[in-house]
């Protein structure tokens, strides 16, 4: 295709996949589109691992690295210190989320260890932290590195002018659209709403076009990437005739055969709707959104404390997610239900598990039959 994100990154079809996921990063890739991996979790002797194999397994085609690192955060003007960090999180948030365990028949055990254990990610999403992340990802032949949640750290943008290597920032707004081509990004990842994981408030529908006319006033020509609830490739087609040069999508890798979620958490998605999502402070102290379960319904009573800032917020869920998934796997009934993942609201379009490969097809022959659509009618 003749987008300019083909032309800037060199690949086949503007379709990007974001995933926590080796394998689909390299399957998507290696199908003609780009694999984007999130690296926010992990320390730098993982990324290293992790993008060996992506590089070994990725055909040779185009990928990038994500990372998250926030304008605003808890203890960012201060030197990282994981006890006073850990010390900041109130009893009784632990004990409200140990109390949804409990009630459904799930022993919270040692999850202060856990709690512990998980405290690295917040280093990740500093300024200090991130450097090292960014030293190990342009040590491969990386395509793109973005950023989320805030305007790139200038370390980031001056790694990827010094090796070449576009940079991408995520935004759900119009005011931080033009802040970021301010700041000197490369494309834009525009997203609405829908989303699954952080996102803002107004829907891809009005997004895409508001952020297109924008930048048409400020004079400036970044491409723009759509990302929102788009799960179809006529709804790619949808957002490039409104100004987009692609699409940025995460959750529609989620229910793959290479994806990471559990079976569990793939069988409630495909089974979902589109209006079995909610947008919630509750898993990171950030609006994200996620699959509605009886632990996000919980956030929500009265009774419920209120989110931390971020990253203290992911302190008291993420430990007790992952004894959830964890208890969900063999089996348990209350573990089951509790289950919750990151997606948009495209999951009510994700009714049968594909293959990376298939997903990336799907969507060329449905762009191309939005486009037939659009001729007949000028030809009528």
């Amino acid at each position: 295709m003749k987008s300019p994100i083909c032309q800037m990154l060199g690949i086949e079809f503007p379709l990007l996949a974001f995933s926590h996921c080796r394998d689909v990063v390299a399957a998507v890739s290696r199908a003609g589109g780009m694999g984007v991996f999130g690296a926010v979790n992990l320390p730098p002797d993982r990324l290293r691992e992790e993008l060996t194999w992506i590089d070994a397994h990725c055909g040779g085609k185009p990928y990038g690295v994500d990372l998250i690192v926030p304008n605003k955060i808890e203890g960012k003007s201060s030197e990282f210190n994981r006890e006073a960090l850990l010390a900041a999180v109130p009893q009784q948030h632990k004990e409200f989320a140990n109390g949804i365990l409990q009630q459904h028949g799930i022993d919270p055990g040692e999850i202060d260890a856990d709690r512990e254990r998980s405290v690295g990610f917040a280093r990740n999403m500093r300024a200090d932290g991130a450097a090292n992340s960014l030293e190990v990802a342009f040590e491969f032949p990386i395509r793109l590195i973005a950023n989320a949640l805030g305007v790139p750290p200038a370390l980031m943008l001056e790694m990827g002018k010094r090796h070449g290597v576009p940079v991408a920032a995520l935004v759900g707004a119009k005011e931080h659209a033009v802040a970021q081509v301010q700041a000197g990004v490369d494309i834009l990842v525009v997203a609405g709403g829908e989303a699954g994981g952080h996102c803002g408030e107004v829907s891809t529908l009005v997004l895409i076009p508001e952020v297109h006319r924008a930048l048409k006033a400020m004079g400036a020509n970044t491409p723009i990437l759509a990302a929102g609830g788009i799960a179809t490739g006529e709804q790619m087609a949808a957002a490039m005739a409104m100004g987009a040069s692609g699409a940025w999508c995460g959750s529609v890798w989620l229910t793959t055969a290479e994806a990471e979620p559990s079976d569990t958490i793939k069988q409630k998605m495909l089974a979902a709707s589109s209006r079995d999502t909610v947008r919630s402070r509750s898993r990171t102290g950030k609006p994200s959104r996620q699959l509605r379960s009886p632990w996000t319904d919980a956030w929500e009573r009265e009774d419920a404390p209120t989110p931390l800032p971020m990253p203290l917020q992911s302190f008291v869920s993420e430990p007790a997610l992952r004894r959830i998934n964890k208890m969900a796997e063999i089996g348990h009934e209350g573990a089951s239900q509790l289950a919750t993942y990151w997606v948009g609201q495209g999951v009510g379009l994700m009714n049968q598990s594909m293959s990376c490969a298939q997903v990336v097809q799907q969507f060329r022959e449905d762009f191309l039959d939005a486009r037939e659509r659009l001729i007949g009618l000028l030809d009528a």
